[in-house]
């Protein structure tokens, strides 16, 4: 992941000479930069990887890395259970704005990737990944009250919007699976380097 920790670094601070939001940047270039070292890995494209267009990337480079050069390809695929996924972010977003479009694309796509979200969004712990969603999505924030897993959370949530009983147990207390989507979403932070001297300014953005 060298090449990913170097590609944030440059992102980070292309972003922060433009004078954007620090935790949206940290957010964007965290994301992108860990697609990108998987798109060296796997050979995939980065709007693969990301779920956006090829446009849509020139949107984000736009917001905050200007005269970042992202190479991608062909428009990515997407299947109905990550349109319905895009389609719960976006109408649950704060402002409707053009980044919580594109990161309501990003999230579904990065949703299907195999660690907890915040390992897959590229971000440092599981409390960025609570910021991010209060800040953007304050609403979903609030119906995850019980703090579930947020994978765990959205499939529950494109569920019911089809009208599907996730589960059989009544209630989540008396369900075997409950630590499988309550439990702790410890591990390791896939972008092993974020920044962490830099977590205090964002914080206080909040």
């Amino acid at each position: 992941m060298a090449r990913a920790e170097h590609l944030y670094r440059e992102l980070f601070d292309r972003g922060t000479a433009k004078g954007a939001d620090l935790f949206d940047l940290h957010v964007a270039a965290s994301i992108v930069a860990l697609a990108a070292g998987e798109t060296e890995r796997d050979g995939v494209s980065l709007a693969e990887r990301i779920g956006l267009r090829p446009s849509e990337i020139d949107e984000l480079s736009a917001l905050f890395f200007p005269g970042a050069v992202l190479n991608c390809s062909a428009s990515p695929s997407v299947d109905q259970q990550e349109q319905a996924l895009r389609d719960i972010l976006w109408m649950n977003s704060a402002h409707a704005s053009v980044f919580e479009l594109l990161l309501s694309r990003m999230i579904a796509r990065r949703s299907l990737r195999p660690n907890h979200l915040w390992q897959d969004l590229g971000l440092a712990n599981r409390g960025e990944l609570s910021m991010l969603m209060e800040r953007h999505f304050p609403r979903l924030a609030r119906r995850n009250s019980a703090d579930m897993k947020w994978k765990k959370f959205f499939y529950r949530m494109m569920c019911s919007s089809e009208g599907f009983r996730l589960c059989a147990a009544p209630v989540c207390t008396e369900c075997d699976d409950f630590e499988d989507c309550f439990g702790s979403e410890d591990g390791e932070a896939l972008l092993a380097r974020i920044a962490n001297g830099r977590n205090g300014s964002m914080e206080a953005q909040i």
